[in-house]
């Protein structure tokens, strides 16, 4: 089961949402509950719940601001908003600061939720992943000591972004939006504080998502470079050789042994 924090200052309505996880059953159950942003940022601290969902407005610290505090503090759990028409401005600002999805609270449809819910569990499946590729990068000879989380809380949170969405094509311009900075100046620190650029960063965590499927699965070579994003065997194999000396098919095969 997937743990959630509620964070709702009104009680009917963070009641309500209570009621509606239940009766969806979708793997999601409620381990705390907050009524601020500040009490909230508390719980996060000591439940690390696998999604916080919070109201944007509310008293002491808004939805937006508990966002921005956890991520900067290190929180890679998923965010899902409450929010009214009137705060769509607020639910723009925590797409871009991460959140998952939000929802209009005065008429919230449980299919809706549901809905997200099902996108968040595919996150959290995919982050969990990336969590067991470090026993994989263990394994790798092209091992980089600038990997992972930096003094740069702006950095971390491109870093989690590329984390998660790994398979895909990156955009400069959004990485540039997350980080509030100018692309060309992001890029630049990007590489000072890991050691490598986005590029060759985002390629590391496809190598090792492919590596970890060769490892651990049956798949095909060319279904797994199609799983982690690649686009075709040749530049699959010419990419994950650069990073560990072997073709796909070689470090299957050594793994074996």
């Amino acid at each position: 089961m997937r743990t959630v924090l509620l964070v709702e200052d009104e009680d009917q309505a963070r009641g309500y949402v209570r009621k509606v996880l239940e009766k969806l059953d979708a793997g999601f159950v409620v381990a705390g509950e907050a009524v601020n942003g500040q009490e909230g940022l508390r719980l996060i601290g000591s439940l690390q719940p696998d999604l916080v969902i919070a109201d944007i407005d509310m008293p002491v610290m808004d939805g937006v601001e508990l966002l921005k505090a956890a991520r900067r503090e290190g929180f890679q759990g998923r965010f899902l908003m409450l929010t009214c028409l009137s705060d769509f401005e607020y639910a723009r600002q925590a797409l871009e600061f991460g959140a998952s999805g939000y929802l209009l609270k005065l008429s919230m449809d449980p299919e809706a939720l549901r809905a997200n819910l099902d996108r968040i569990e595919a996150e959290l499946a995919s982050r969990d992943q990336l969590k067991k590729l470090d026993r994989v990068w263990s394994t790798l000879p092209a091992k980089d000591p600038g990997q992972g989380a930096t003094d740069h809380p702006d950095i971390n949170r491109v870093i989690v972004y590329l984390e998660e969405h790994y398979r895909e094509e990156f955009s400069l311009k959004r990485l540039a939006e997350l980080a509030c900075m100018e692309a060309s100046y992001l890029s630049d620190l990007f590489k000072k504080k890991t050691g490598a650029t986005l590029t060759q960063y985002h390629q590391r965590l496809r190598v090792e998502a492919a590596a970890l499927m060769l490892r651990e699965t049956a798949l095909p070579v060319t279904e797994i470079g199609e799983r982690v994003g690649f686009s075709g065997d040749s530049y699959f194999i010419k990419i994950f050789k650069r990073w560990t000396g072997k073709t796909p098919a070689d470090y299957r095969r050594s793994a074996e042994v």
